[in-house]
């Protein structure tokens, strides 16, 4: 298990240099420019003008819509999230040549980019847009009965874009840390549509291999395509992991079974506006955007800043979790604009809200958040995570801190603290050096006992604390500092790369919980 997570933590430190929006957007560019290579071999259904056709269409739909939309808002204009909309629309919809058919294709991206701004919960979207944009569609057509302007097609399912979507996709699913929702929502929808299918086959008195059944699940469906650019969008899902899990069950059970509901029939992308509204349903109140309004900072060490914000009105969150912090600014680098960050207050705290970040950081973001003066109001845009303390209190915990990833725990333990909830934690904290141990008051404060590796030693240790001797964390320092290491649950919490390191010394934890800041 730590291996898996050491291979995990480094994919994440190789996605985390792009920010979701760039990487999103260059996973689907780079999937129409095959697409559209593949169009003048006819190993896929459109043709190229197609194509070309509808992606200027789309391009023009949504970036007209959004542009309107975030001037009334009075938001910033994001064209990537415009042409993500429009690319994946691109692979929904059916391409096509036809005026009427490209008339079609407007509604659809229109409504899509609508949905932004008509649909949403103080500020942030409910439902997903290409997916509400083609089911609009959908039944525009049928109602109307104007068939000319066409549907949700899906052609993203054929055999000669199958391996693309899926490694592509693997990026996007890893970026979005969104990897066992989604294998659960594969392993439902595969099996229902290989079923459907056998089903539909019997009915019409014909025998299907099995096999051939099998290949067209896996290589003729758009079940990859669905889960990697539409199901696991960070925005439309709800913040905990067992919530996440039931919304995977949802969509996969209606986009492998369909549901017909007179001369409709709901398609894939209807399974996926189901599911943003039981997401919505979990989660309204911690998914809705928030200003936050700065009110201070503490150089903490050298290298490592505490920022103090207010919150405009009630914030939900359980300490271990993150947000999602927005800092407009322009010229932002791939890494955009949002980056998220560890919420280092204790729930106990509000309406105060505490995070930190680490300075000396070149991204442009990180500038921006460095120059910003008190009084600023910066966007929140949704609380998430799954990092939090066993439900059950009597579970021992080794909590291991890499650097900046102390910050997580500095919550759970100031929470620990305010709420009177006493467990049996020990505190392994890893710093290059004596001067970058950040928050020691807190962990003093916490009165536990903490196991400090850094080269040099720390000056005036409190009780209860020890320093490693200068020695690296491995399997055996870290035995013999946590000699009870077997019957205790770790967590380890810093930058996916050096959680990669790391985790392999606490493979003989009795289980394992990583939280990497991915992009951080």
């Amino acid at each position: 298990m730590s291996r898996l997570a050491a291979v995990w933590n480094r994919l994440l430190s190789l996605v985390g240099r792009f920010s979701m929006y760039r990487l999103v957007l260059l996973a689907l560019v780079g999937l129409e420019s095959l697409a559209f290579v593949l169009s003048f071999f006819q190993l896929v259904t459109p043709s190229p003008l197609a194509l070309l056709a509808t992606s200027a269409v789309l391009a023009v739909s949504c970036l007209v819509v959004d542009l309107i939309g975030q001037r009334v808002t009075g938001r910033v204009w994001r064209y990537e999230s415009s042409l993500i909309t429009a690319l994946i629309l691109v692979f929904v919809l059916y391409p096509t040549v036809e005026p009427a058919g490209l008339a079609g294709i407007a509604i659809a991206g229109a409504a899509a980019s609508a949905s932004k701004y008509l649909i949403a919960w103080r500020g942030r979207h409910i439902l997903n847009p290409a997916a509400l944009g083609a089911t609009v569609l959908s039944i525009v057509t049928a109602v109307s009965g104007l068939y000319a302007l066409g549907a949700a097609g899906w052609w993203v399912g054929t055999p000669a874009l199958a391996a693309p979507v899926i490694v592509l996709g693997f990026l996007v699913v890893a970026r979005a840390d969104k990897l066992r929702p989604v294998l659960l929502f594969l392993v439902i929808a595969l099996p229902v549509y290989a079923l459907r299918v056998a089903t539909a086959y019997a009915s019409a008195g014909q025998s299907v291999p099995p096999g051939q059944i099998v290949s067209m699940a896996l290589l003729s469906s758009p079940f990859f395509f669905l889960a990697a650019f539409m199901f696991s969008e960070p925005l439309t899902q709800p913040p905990r992991r067992w919530q996440q899990y039931i919304v995977a069950v949802v969509v996969g059970l209606l986009a492998g079974w369909p549901l017909t509901v007179g001369i409709l029939t709901f398609g894939p992308e209807a399974a996926v506006v189901a599911g943003n509204i039981v997401a919505f349903a979990f989660a309204f109140a911690t998914r809705a955007r928030l200003t936050l309004t700065l009110i201070g900072r503490e150089q903490l060490t050298p290298s490592v800043e505490e920022l103090s914000f207010r919150a405009s009105r009630m914030l939900r969150f359980e300490a271990g979790q993150y947000l999602e912090l927005e800092v407009p600014h322009a010229h932002a680098d791939a890494r955009g604009t949002r980056r998220e960050f560890s919420i280092v207050s204790a729930p106990e705290e509000l309406p105060v809200v505490k995070i930190a970040m680490r300075r000396g950081s070149q991204s442009t973001y990180k500038k921006a958040l460095a120059e910003a003066a008190p009084g600023a109001e910066l966007s929140v845009t949704g609380v998430w995570g799954d990092f939090v303390l066993p439900r059950h209190a009597q579970t021992p915990v080794v909590l291991v801190a890499a650097g900046i990833g102390v910050t997580p725990f500095v919550s759970q333990l100031r929470h620990l603290r305010l709420a009177g909830d006493a467990r049996d934690v020990v505190f392994v904290y890893v710093a290059s050096g004596a001067e970058d141990l950040a928050f020691r008051s807190d962990l003093e404060d916490a009165g536990i006992p903490v196991v400090v590796f850094t080269r040099d030693e720390p000056a005036g240790l409190p009780e209860r604390w020890t320093w490693a001797q200068g020695e690296r964390l491995t399997v055996e320092s870290l035995q013999r500092a946590v000699p009870d290491l077997a019957r205790r649950h770790a967590y380890i919490s810093g930058p996916p790369g050096l959680i990669a390191d790391l985790a392999p010394a606490l493979e003989r934890a009795h289980g394992l919980t990583t939280d990497a800041f991915s992009g951080y």
